[in-house]
């Protein structure tokens, strides 16, 4: 079942002559971890901005959990279904010490303060920050940081988070923390995760892969399927698993092997049995 739903979704920056969102259908499911995958200009954030109505459709529709975006009274109830995380951290950290900065939304949702204890401390323990409860934000990694702030999404108990790009200012270290956070947010809370990224890597352990470009829903499917087009791929200057690689470069030299195999075992197995064939 849908719980974001995009219609025919058109839309142009004001002053821009090309339009950034061209006639976008997509669908995400509830419970789902969907990666949305393109270069920078591919209409990827524009599309994460429709999903909590900061931004709304020139034409077409955006329903959130039943909701249309379009209908200005509700853009609050929106918003309180879908958390967004951003690129910069240190832009989401309002406060001196880590638990108090998670407390911020629920208090100005006007959540009680008994609940809103509880509601921090949970939210601190699904990302593995609750040991960093009475530190100071500033003092943390980026990775850490950036798992504060999705904490304080978690907080809202909203029942979609929007990443937006959430690891574009991290390490390697840090884009696997938050990464293995938001995957393990998806499967052990059955909250619906939408991440926007240009990081491949990124997107291997999705349900399901949307790939941007120019404004274009280009393909959309799970990851194994996407990345087995390997010409398509390479056609959106976009990289594609090195297991995927293999397989492709193997199957150029007459191996009879699938494209589909991201897992590393897997995709040795497969090439073993090719080989003794």
């Amino acid at each position: 079942m849908s719980i974001i739903s995009f219609k025919q979704v058109h839309f142009t920056y004001p002053g821009d002559e090309l339009e950034s969102l061209c006639g976008v259908d997509l669908e995400i499911d509830e419970g789902s971890f969907v990666a949305v995958l393109g270069h920078n200009g591919s209409g990827k954030s524009t599309l994460a901005k429709h999903m909590n109505a900061i931004l709304t459709p020139d034409s077409g529709s955006v329903i959130v959990d039943g909701i249309d975006s379009r209908e200005e009274d509700k853009v609050f109830e929106i918003r309180r279904r879908v958390g967004m995380v951003f690129q910069n951290p240190d832009n989401q950290l309002v406060a001196n010490v880590v638990e108090d900065d998670v407390a911020f939304a629920p208090e100005n949702l006007g959540v009680p303060s008994a609940e809103i204890r509880e509601r921090v401390d949970e939210a601190l323990k699904q990302v593995g920050m609750y040991e960093y409860r009475t530190h100071a934000p500033h003092l943390l990694s980026g990775g850490q940081k950036q798992r504060v702030a999705i904490a304080g999404v978690i907080a809202m108990r909203p029942r979609i988070i929007v990443l937006d790009e959430p690891t574009a200012m991290l390490d390697p270290r840090g884009r696997d923390e938050v990464i293995s956070t938001v995957t393990r947010l998806c499967r052990e809370s059955g909250m619906t995760v939408v991440l926007i990224t240009h990081h491949m890597e990124e997107c291997i352990g999705a349900d399901k892969l949307v790939v941007m470009s120019n404004g274009y829903i280009k393909a959309a499917g799970k990851p194994s399927e996407i990345f087995s087009d390997v010409e398509m791929m390479a056609r959106e200057g976009l990289a594609v698993p090195e297991t995927t690689k293999l397989l492709y470069e193997l199957r150029h030299c007459g191996y009879d092997v699938p494209l589909d195999e991201l897992d590393e075992k897997r995709c040795a197995a497969v090439i073993a049995a090719a080989k003794k064939q």
